[in-house]
């Protein structure tokens, strides 16, 4: 993959073609991505909606501006060491790569353990409810993971497996990922045991198209469903925002949501994240157990809820 790059990134059946599209920019002789600027930015934009959501709840913004400094900096050590724990192939020649975080490497389950850890503690010392808490924040997440996901269109990454659907994406293979430019001995070696990811790669590769000379891969651009899918559930949990019955449900309806969502969408990645010696994705099996817990969770809360509302009618009868 190149490292700052000006590619066409074309998505030919709905006849959009986006001209040298740059993945950073240089300022006074220093390389910014843009996947970083998006990432602060999306950062920023839940924090807002977080403020905004605390003061309809009756609770202090400057509570969640203090919170959010300490949740910010445990999401990206806990996304950065999330990534490296299950790409270590990737860093254990060159350790030091692993405090590089400009051209991306986080992953959003590792950040979403590292705020949640961030926020049991924040919690316990300022003595506030953490369900409380979580639930104000629920949407903000979602809103930080629908402008992050698109640090990963300007990276070329994130993206599917071979497609010439609708949203066909097509990107300059030079601009990707190594496991499309790598000789197919190498590639063979890299995902040794792991075969449906091998025959994934194999089928973009077999299934390039060339325009203008220049090679491009055509693929599912799954940022865009997942950015897509975080805006619906997050448009869905402002509205039941009213309807809720307890606290905390928002964070459990968020786990379900976007666990579902990432199941579905997992399954059509070429850049998954493998349990160590096996052909599992992590992010798809921590997904579907998410989704099976927080559903239980919900239920048996609830319940719970309607046998105290059943309880408290009896006893107004009998008196």
């Amino acid at each position: 993959m190149l490292y700052m790059v000006k590619t066409d990134i074309n998505f030919p059946n709905i006849g959009i073609s986006l001209p040298k599209v740059a993945n950073g920019v240089t300022i006074f002789g220093f390389d910014i991505m843009y996947y970083g600027i998006i990432i602060v930015c999306g950062m920023l934009l839940g924090v807002l909606l977080a403020c905004w959501r605390a003061k309809r709840a009756g609770e202090s913004p400057d509570m969640i501006i203090d919170f959010a400094l300490y949740a910010i900096l445990c999401a990206v050590a806990g996304a950065r060491i999330y990534y490296v724990i299950f790409a270590w192939d990737s860093f254990k020649d060159n350790p030091l790569s692993v405090f590089n975080l400009r051209t991306g490497g986080l992953a959003i389950y590792g950040g979403v353990i590292g705020g949640v850890l961030a926020a049991v503690v924040y919690a316990r010392i300022k003595k506030i409810s953490f369900l409380r808490l979580t639930d104000i924040c629920a949407p903000a997440l979602l809103l930080g993971q629908v402008v992050g996901r698109w640090g990963n269109f300007f990276n070329r990454e994130a993206f599917g497996t071979y497609t010439d659907g609708l949203f066909a994406m097509q990107l300059d293979r030079r601009a990707v990922g190594s496991d499309f430019t790598c000789s197919a001995v190498t590639l063979a070696q890299r995902y040794a045991g792991r075969e449906e990811a091998l025959n994934r790669i194999m089928e973009i590769r077999n299934n390039t198209v060339w325009i203008n000379e220049i090679e491009y891969i055509q693929v599912h651009p799954t940022f865009l469903y997942e950015s897509l899918w975080n805006l619906a559930l997050m448009t869905v949990l402002l509205l039941y925002t009213k309807h809720q019955k307890f606290d905390g449900e928002l964070m459990l309806w968020y786990f379900v949501g976007y666990g579902f969502g990432r199941v579905w969408i997992e399954g059509m990645r070429t850049d998954q994240l493998f349990l160590w010696g096996s052909e599992i994705a992590v992010s798809q099996i921590l997904s579907a157990l998410l989704v099976a817990a927080a559903f239980a969770a919900i239920v048996v809360i609830r319940i719970r809820l309607k046998r105290k509302t059943d309880g408290r009618a009896a006893r107004k009868v009998r008196k």
